[in-house]
């Protein structure tokens, strides 16, 4: 087997790789790049239907990845919804995602029929991307008790739009968020918060604009 055996191989593999994700970035990227290694392998040895096929590929990927950088931060692309503490479909959620939410919050327990509890879906068109599950501690302490991503939607960052761009703290009276402590991999430190013992925390102002 030669080098350039090698670079075919190694794009295949990497093809079959990508389509093993589960993170839609992740797979659209790693194709991408699958599909590059290709198109030069096969163009050396003149194979011109694969890189045909390579190319329009590429092209396919590079659109929708442009399309999802473009509105990962868009105010258009998710929407937070609240459900009651006891919903039946959080519930189910949940318990669909528990082993995902306890590799990432292990300390995690929710118990729904407290008083002080709220709930919210971050949904995207009709799919539930997030779960964002806060108590009220005090009147103006807002503590996160779960702040779940899906794992197809994990590079996006959906959670940012409970936390800066709605006005879900702010109308319930909120001057400060308080992070669930102990989580795995927080991305808090790219919304505003600061680092606060084992937690983020994000002071909020009175009133947050629209």
């Amino acid at each position: 087997m030669n080098w350039l055996d090698v670079i075919g191989w190694g794009g295949s593999a990497l093809l079959v790789w990508s389509l093993l994700q589960t993170r839609i970035l992740r797979l659209r990227a790693l194709n991408l790049v699958g599909c590059l290694v290709l198109i030069g392998y096969n163009g050396v040895l003149g194979v011109w239907p694969m890189v045909g096929l390579n190319v329009v590929l590429a092209v396919i990927n590079i659109w929708y990845l442009r399309k999802m950088i473009a509105t990962r931060h868009d105010d258009r692309t998710y929407e937070v919804v609240e459900v009651g503490t006891g919903d039946v479909f959080l519930a189910h959620t949940l318990r669909v995602h528990a082993a995902d939410i306890a590799r990432f919050n292990p300390g995690f327990r929710w118990d729904p029929t407290d008083p002080a509890r709220s709930a919210f879906l971050v949904v995207h068109g009709d799919e539930v991307v997030g779960v964002v599950l806060v108590r009220a501690t005090d009147p103006a302490v807002a503590q996160v008790e779960l702040d779940y991503v899906t794992r197809r939607y994990r590079d996006f960052t959906p959670g940012e739009f409970v936390y800066r761009r709605s006005r879900l703290f702010t109308d319930r009276g909120f001057r400060r968020v308080v992070s669930p402590p102990g989580m795995v991999a927080p991305y808090y430190d790219r919304l505003g918060f600061r680092r606060e013992a084992d937690s983020y925390v994000l002071d909020l102002p009175a009133t947050q604009p629209a």
